[in-house]
Parts: C-alpha cells; structure tokens; sequence
C-alpha cells in the first residue's frame, strides 16, 4: 500500500468521524429546542389565549423548525435497522419517497432562533420587512425600463448579432474569437482578403447575447445595466 493510499484512507476516515460528531451534536441541540418549546408551550399556552405560544410569528417560527427536526429524526429511525436496508422496497433514508435530506435542509433556519430572543434584533428585521414593499415598487420601475429597452433592442437588433467574418466559400471563421459585422453601412467591415460577411453565426457569448426575442433582449438589457462587459455588447 503506497504512502497516497494510507493518506486518502486516512482523510476518509477523518471525514466519517467529523460527519458522526457532527450528528451527535445535531441530536443534542435538537433535545434542548425540544425542550425549551415543550416549556413554552407550558407557560404561554399553545393556541388559546391572546399572548400565546403559536400566536407569536417568532415561536412559531421556532416550532416549526423543531417539528420539522423531530420528524426528519423519526423517519430516519423508522427507514435505518442497524445500518441495514429497511423491509420495505423504497431505498434507505426515502420512506414513501420522500428524501430525509431535503428536510434535514430545514437545519439551516436554526440561526434565526437567535432573533426570537434578542428584541433588537426583532426591531431590526421587522425595519427591513417593512422597508421590502418600496423597494418592490423600486424594483417594478427598474424591470417596466428593462421592458422598454429590451423593445427597443428588438426593434433596432434583430438577427442582427449572428453575421460574422468567413472566408469565401469555406465554413470557416476569420477570427479565432468570431464578432458581429455588417454586410454594408457604418458597421463593421470583414477587411481580410478572401472574407466575407455572412450569417448562420450563433452570436457572440455562446448564442447568449442577442436581441431575437423578448426573453435574450430582456436578458443582455439586464447585463448592461449590472455593468458586467457591458463594453464588449456595445462594440458588439
């Protein structure tokens, strides 16, 4: 056995261990939430009364993430015998076919736990709820500009970005990286002898930039405006 085999065996083991540690720890975590909503529930009631456990957008954020971690538990126990295929004909870890994992994804709400118990941080998140409804109407005049523009772009650039440099009677680019041109006018000229300017050209980035259709119009419109090589659509 080489020195890079007991190194990978080495890692792998590792890695086994990390991921048992890390369930172990999942499993004590999920004990005390358990219990700190078991208590609430005890204290505040569960529905009933005006102040109670469920009627709080916070506890009930908190009791959904512990029904949903008891539950993915539940099925994993009912799904694994002992390391050992379950009776049944689905796979382990799929009761019914439904996958433990995706709700195990469920963990990565946990943090916001942390809110319902600092009252700063509730004041701060409920600030930015309340700040989403302008910026939805900030966001409303951006996409009805994109929609104006993409129109335009329509207008003024359809099958236009697929004409490219070939050599006269050859399916061959001129250029190692093909860019639009013009059969006459301002635009851009195929200046190499033996050229010509013709279409069936996918378009410059893969096909991607083009003004063919709304969907493309509205798509190269939303990268000018990110201002990612937006200077490579304009000599384009």
């Amino acid at each position: 056995m080489s020195f890079q085999e007991i190194d990978v065996g080495g890692w792998k083991s590792r890695l086994i261990c990390g991921a048992k540690q890390n369930e172990q720890v999942e499993y004590v975590f999920l004990i005390i939430f358990t219990i700190e909503t078991f208590l609430k529930i005890l204290a505040y009631g569960l529905v009933m009364h005006p102040s109670s456990y469920i009627r709080n957008g916070w506890n009930l954020l908190d009791f959904v993430i512990v029904i949903v971690g008891l539950f993915s538990v539940v099925l994993e126990t009912m799904t694994h015998k002992s390391g050992e295929v379950a009776t049944t004909h689905h796979m382990p870890g799929k009761p019914g076919g439904l996958d433990v994992k995706a709700l195990r994804a469920f963990r990565v709400l946990r943090p916001l736990r942390l809110v319902s118990g600092v009252p700063s941080l509730q004041i701060v998140l409920n600030s930015i709820m309340k700040a989403m409804v302008p910026l939805l109407h900030i966001a409303l005049l951006v996409l009805f500009v994109i929609i104006i523009y993409a129109i335009i772009g329509l207008e003024l650039f359809i099958g236009r970005m697929h004409r490219t440099c070939y050599y006269t009677g050859l399916d061959m680019y001129v250029e190692d990286d093909p860019v639009p041109c013009a059969f006459a006018g301002h635009g851009r000229q195929c200046i190499i002898n033996g050229s010509e300017c013709r279409g069936r050209w996918d378009g410059p980035n893969g096909g991607i930039t083009n003004f063919d259709n709304f969907f493309f119009a509205m798509l190269t419109v939303f990268q000018c405006i990110t201002m990612e090589g937006w200077t490579d659509v304009l000599y384009w």
